[in-house]
């Protein structure tokens, strides 16, 4: 799941990207609304989480010509305006969710994953595949009943490969989609989270490699 987030403050924006990273997201990050624009019209995201109050272009300018353009893209609004006209005014531009600086971590966390799923097709809860099971709700894996402890990223890779339902993916399609945009095409990201990925699950391999082509499981 690939997640904006346009946020002038720059502390605050290296923080709750951070903390999004650990909960198995994507993100990107951007610091005004020229910007937001320009990442909006070139990669295809699941949820926008936007400061109101951007330099450049208003976060209200970059909702609405999201909204205008169509797609799935959900917005959650950040903003210091809490009253009740500001939330009002905020929904009516087409935004999804509205939440008011200073904010609980965790409400963040819990409303952009609730976009999230949203924004994509109904999956379920729980994905299995070949003894591998991964609850997406409880962020747990097991491998034929034995618990598997990954790493976010690791997460994020494995839940890809589920719900790719034995299709192949190239590396680049991978870090497409687990990777944020200052991935290295070049870099053997892939390789390396695979290999800790075999590891991890165990024997007899489950992921497989199709040369030349990519990886499934």
């Amino acid at each position: 799941m690939r997640v904006l987030l346009a946020e002038d403050e720059v502390e605050l924006a290296h923080l709750v990207a951070m903390g999004l990273r650990k909960h198995g997201l994507v993100v990107d990050v951007v610091h005004d609304g020229l910007a937001a624009d320009e990442r909006l019209t070139c990669h295809d995201y699941d949820v926008l989480v936007l400061d109101r109050d951007l330099p450049g272009r208003h976060g209200d300018e970059v909702c609405a010509a999201l909204v205008a353009r169509g797609g799935r893209t959900k917005v959650l609004m950040l903003t210091a305006a809490g009253s009740l006209e500001d939330r009002v005014d905020g929904l009516r531009l087409g935004a999804d969710d509205y939440l008011v600086k200073p904010f609980e971590y965790p409400e963040l966390v819990a409303r952009v994953h609730a976009l999230c799923r949203r924004s994509q097709p109904a999956l379920p809860p729980v994905l299995e595949r070949r003894g591998v099971r991964l609850d997406v709700a409880d962020r747990t894996v097991t491998r034929d009943g034995r618990p598997v402890d990954l790493s976010p990223k690791e997460f994020t890779v494995l839940a890809v490969l589920l719900r790719a339902r034995g299709a192949v993916l190239s590396p680049e399609r991978l870090l497409e989609l687990a990777w944020d945009e200052h991935a290295d095409p070049f870099t053997n990201a892939v390789r390396v989270a695979m290999s800790k990925l075999r590891a991890k699950l165990g024997d007899p391999p489950v992921i497989e490699t199709v040369p030349g082509a990519g990886y499934r499981l």
